[in-house]
């Protein structure tokens, strides 16, 4: 088997109903491209309402499968999952060790299955000794999710009670002492806030954010709230490493009964990712996604805790689907391609010092006169996009973000007021260069035809400045803030990008992106092009500031 199609191995039980043991397995296998194999260690009559019933394979059979898949298979990877009781998991740990011993070691990931979800015993108690003493000095990662880490902690009388962060990171390295390379102690059994994990200070902890708003993603965190009820409250996999180093893998809570069968997904993906040679860290952020996603994509199976969606990733997507928790998958797609950029936009020199009260007066006022006659060439773009939306919704969600421009631009009007610029002398301002460029830019984009590509354009100016907006009313609120909020000269202009005006316009523009995006699956060159946009509009946007700052 070669390496852009690598054996893996799953030694596990059968369910029934198809959604964990090896029928979980080999479906993980088949989608992460590799070759599924199967030694089944017990037969099980299940369905999502439970276990009926367990029927052991002789263990001299169990070796049999195995020897008969080694000798001939070139296996890249083995995962271990339900083993049922002593005589069985012995011949496992017998015949790996005699494998190993004579062809080299391979990666094992060993899930320490001891008890099913609705309750039936699927490892007997003095089986356990065995997975600890047999098992683990062989495996690569164990997964034991949290009700199994308590029970191998108690029975190396070591008790141990698992109900916060720090309880998981303590758990996981102590189940490091016996015996496997590494530990993946899986969360998601307790609740854990974003502010959990700031609070952590430990200089070998590091974590990973996989699905969850990044930095300068206020928008999107902000409006998903409206999507789901618990965007705050997330899941946590603790990963401890062989030399000590703990990784926390963050995600969303999903609320969902389309959870049977998990913890045999994540290993057997795991299993996947190790056989192709990942380094243990992105096999499981990248095992972990699958997972996730697999569960969020789930329809309903059975009427118990059905399975998940293994199948969700075999149709390539160059964007993500909408779900609860990433309702704007193309949005949160665009700024991430273009962290950098992004982030020198929302954090300018210039809004720093807005933020801060500092700004000089003459910089902001020739600010407010390029953005009034920026907003124009912003209008007609919009304009633009009511004119090539072929569906009512479309043709609205435009309309009413011109109507929003329109009162915009009456903003800027009062700000000139406050500062004694006439109406007329706004109309009679010359276009800076920078202006002229980025409206130039936007209007041809909008000649060109391409309605969604249109619509990313725009999307730059509308969202980066409601991301402005709370990020400046989010720091305002920190202890000791660097942002001066309430005698601010520049306060009503941060009152209204963070207000809930603007931000209704922000939500009404994410909802126009997405939907667009939805029923117009892009090729790999239009979406190329649509993150090109997103870019220059970005750049043009940084180049607004720039301009302003040098009163050019």
């Amino acid at each position: 088997m070669t390496q852009e199609y690598p054996a893996v191995l799953t030694v596990a039980g059968s369910d029934s109903s198809g959604g964990a043991g090896i029928q979980a397995d080999l479906k993980t296998f088949t989608v992460h491209g590799c070759y599924g194999a199967s030694v089944v260690t017990a037969l099980t009559a299940q369905n999502t309402v439970g276990v009926q019933a367990v029927h052991a394979v002789p263990p001299d059979f169990v070796k049999q499968q195995m020897r008969s898949v080694l000798d001939d298979v070139n296996v890249r990877a083995i995962k271990t999952g339900m083993l049922f009781d002593t005589e069985n998991t012995k011949a496992v740990a017998q015949m790996l060790k005699g494998y190993f011993d004579t062809k080299g070691r391979i990666p094992l990931i060993c899930d320490p299955v001891c008890v099913s979800t609705s309750g039936h015993v699927l490892l007997q108690p003095e089986a356990v000794d065995t997975v600890i003493d047999e098992l683990f000095p062989l495996s690569d990662l164990i997964t034991p999710n949290r009700a199994e880490a308590e029970l191998l902690l108690r029975q190396r009388k070591l008790p141990f009670q698992i109900t916060s962060l720090e309880d998981s990171i303590n758990a996981a390295r102590r189940l490091r002492t016996l015996g496997p390379e590494a530990v993946l102690l899986k969360g998601g059994h307790f609740p854990v806030s974003l502010t959990d994990i700031a609070n952590l200070s430990s200089e070998d902890t590091h974590v990973i954010q996989d699905n969850l708003p990044d930095e300068n993603s206020h928008i999107l965190r902000i409006h998903s709230r409206n999507e789901q009820e618990n965007v705050d409250s997330i899941v946590v996999d603790v990963l401890c490493a062989s030399d000590g180093r703990v990784t926390l893998f963050t995600r969303t809570r999903l609320e969902s009964t389309s959870t049977h069968g998990t913890g045999c997904t994540l290993s057997a993906a795991l299993a996947c990712q190790l056989a192709r040679g990942t380094p243990l860290t992105e096999a499981v952020r990248l095992a972990g996604a699958y997972t996730h996603t697999g569960i969020e994509t789930a329809s309903p199976i059975g009427s118990g805790f059905g399975p998940l969606n293994h199948i969700h990733s075999i149709t390539p997507r160059l964007i993500a689907p909408r779900t609860k928790t990433n309702p704007y998958p193309l949005t949160s797609s665009l700024i991430k391609s273009t962290t950098g950029i992004w982030r020198e936009y929302v954090q300018h020199e210039f809004v720093v010092l807005l933020g801060k009260g500092t700004l000089p007066k003459e910089n902001f006022l020739h600010f407010i006169k390029q953005d009034y006659l920026y907003l124009k060439y912003y209008a007609r773009a919009y304009a633009l996009l009511a004119a090539k939306s072929h569906a009512y919704p479309s043709i609205l969600a435009a309309t009413e973000v011109v109507f929003s421009i329109i009162r915009e631009s009456s903003m800027h009007m009062g700000y000139c007021a406050e500062w004694g610029i006439t109406e007329d002398e706004l109309n009679s301002t010359p276009e800076s260069p920078a202006l002229t460029a980025y409206g130039a830019f936007l209007i041809d984009t909008g000649m060109q035809g391409d309605h969604t590509r249109l619509s990313v354009a725009l999307a730059a100016c509308l969202l980066g400045y409601g991301e402005i907006g709370l990020w400046l009313k989010e720091e305002a609120r920190a202890p000791n803030s660097w942002v001066r909020w309430d005698d601010n000269p520049y306060l009503k202009w941060m009152e209204d990008y963070s207000g809930d005006d603007y931000q209704k316009a922000v939500k009404v523009g994410l909802e126009t992106l997405e939907s667009h995006a939805a029923v117009d699956t892009p090729s790999p060159v239009r979406f190329a092009e649509w993150r090109d946009a997103w870019e220059r509009c970005t750049r043009l946007e940084k180049g607004f500031w720039d301009m302003a700052m040098r009163l050019e």
